[in-house]
């Protein structure tokens, strides 16, 4: 976790090092053409590159890095929330990072601000929980704390199981942008407009459109915008060219992907100044979005290579088949999925004496051999792995118990009836089969512990047989 979280920091890092030496290089370019006016041009566009990466992308990576430790994910997921550690680990994370963070716990409805305050979460009355609660997102941006309206960074909270802890995230007063803004206004007259996927201005640097008292304003509602033709209202706005309040305005639109948010940057022209504009515009425009689209391939190349090097740490080396804790996760997966299971563990009978026999290598050449056998009579939805030792396990999803033990009885009779060469000498198998099932979310030790009680039975009837053991309720 630490590797990746560093390679996170540093990919942002080199985002910030690679943007600022194109836009440097687009500047000296320009430079040459339009001297003083491109290169005040150019300049003016730094904010905007510094307020998403510093504003809102750097709150959100590290955010997604500080949501997977386990010390958050035990705090939150303890039987009884120890107040006391919960605001101490807010406090340090504040120290660390100069930045508000929060826990919002489902355990006890209550929110938790790293300035040591509390709020209390009461459906009715703290609106935004409930809603993202139930959202398929586990990443929302919002606006919210009206009495002093701030910028949240949301960040769905799951145990091992996948159980619902909470959320945890970051939030900035909106106070900080419009002092962001207004020293840009101010330097270079232009100004920032974020909407969200509804056009409803989320943030801007002008304080009239800023959200308060939950009350958005649209960007359907500004006056420039009603003067647009319906054709451009209902397309990108992106290198339009506007009026307001009798002055042209050259638009720049920026898609903020993860948040859904789009960036509108509202460039003031002469009108002699409109076209150099426009193309300096587009060109740094363009510049952003394949540079952030490249930053996006290379995290996701990284999560998938944190996935790639999850699932070699998951495989058993002698058999090649997912090993005890991938097949622990597939089990969870399948009852996140509220899959019904039927789970069947396999135990080879008198295993031990054939490595005493023939020795380990020759029982290694046992093990692959019905591995193999075994992966060719399971159904395309089943899923085969070992165990452990001479046990393998077996998880049917979607199969009742019944159809478990007929699947199971077809898998022994096929082992039974199979010889094994080793080079120098054939051997017969048999192996006796736990079956259990489950149509409810339980932990695979319940169920492994049902099908193990059935094994016993099976190798205290005389070996080579299929038994049940269903869960009793209780």
């Amino acid at each position: 976790m630490n590797i990746f979280r560093t390679l996170h920091r540093s990919i942002l890092l080199l985002f910030v090092v690679v943007v600022i030496s194109i836009v440097t290089l687009v500047h000296f370019s320009v430079s040459k053409i339009v001297a003083e006016q491109s290169r005040a041009q150019q300049q003016s566009h730094s904010p905007a590159l510094e307020l998403i990466v510093q504003q809102l992308m750097k709150p959100l990576h590290i955010s997604e890095t500080l949501v997977k430790a386990k010390e958050l994910q035990d705090l939150m997921g303890a039987p009884d929330i120890d107040e006391a550690a919960v605001f101490a680990s807010l406090k340090r994370l504040h120290r660390e990072f100069g930045m508000n963070f929060f826990i919002a716990s489902e355990k006890n409805r209550r929110q938790y601000y790293s300035d040591g305050t509390t709020t209390e979460l009461v459906e009715g009355d703290v609106s935004w929980y409930f809603k993202y609660k139930d959202s398929a997102q586990n990443e929302i941006a919002d606006i919210g704390k009206w009495e002093d309206t701030h910028f949240y960074i949301d960040l769905k909270v799951f145990d091992e199981d996948q159980h619902f802890l909470g959320f945890f995230g970051v939030g900035k007063s909106l106070r900080s942008f419009l002092d962001i803004f207004a020293r840009y206004k101010e330097t270079y007259g232009y100004d920032f407009i974020f909407a969200d996927q509804d056009r409803n201005i989320t943030l801007s640097s002008d304080p009239k459109l800023v959200a308060a008292n939950s009350q958005f304003t649209n960007l359907t509602d500004l006056p420039w915008f009603k003067d647009l033709s319906e054709e451009e209202q209902q397309g990108s706005l992106n290198n339009l060219l506007v009026k307001i309040n009798g002055f042209d305005f050259l638009i720049a639109e920026l898609n903020i992907q993860p948040f859904d948010w789009t960036l509108y940057l509202m460039t003031p022209l002469e009108s002699r100044q409109t076209e150099i504009s426009r193309g300096f515009i587009f060109s740094v425009v363009t510049l952003l979005v394949i540079i952030f689209g490249l930053f996006l391939i290379i995290y996701n190349l990284l999560y998938y290579f944190k996935k790639d090097m999850q699932k070699t740490r998951q495989i058993d080396v002698l058999t090649e088949l997912p090993n005890r804790a991938s097949m622990s996760l597939t089990f969870d997966e399948l009852i996140y999925k509220k899959s019904s299971v039927s789970l069947v563990l396999i135990n080879l009978d008198n295993f031990k004496s054939i490595n005493e026999t023939h020795g380990r290598k020759a029982g290694d050449i046992v093990l692959r051999q019905i591995a193999s056998m075994l992966q060719l009579e399971l159904r395309d939805r089943d899923v085969l792995g070992r165990w452990g030792g001479e046990e393998f396990l077996l998880l049917l999803p979607n199969t009742g118990p019944h159809e478990a033990v007929d699947v199971a009885e077809t898998v022994r009779n096929r082992l039974a009836n199979m010889t094994i060469t080793t080079g120098s000498m054939s051997i017969q198998m048999t192996a006796s089969f736990g079956v259990s099932f489950t149509a409810i979310p339980r932990a695979i030790n319940e169920v492994i512990a049902a099908a193990d009680d059935a094994l016993f039975a099976a190798k205290r009837e005389g070996r080579n047989v299929v038994r049940l053991q269903l869960i009793e309720e209780h």
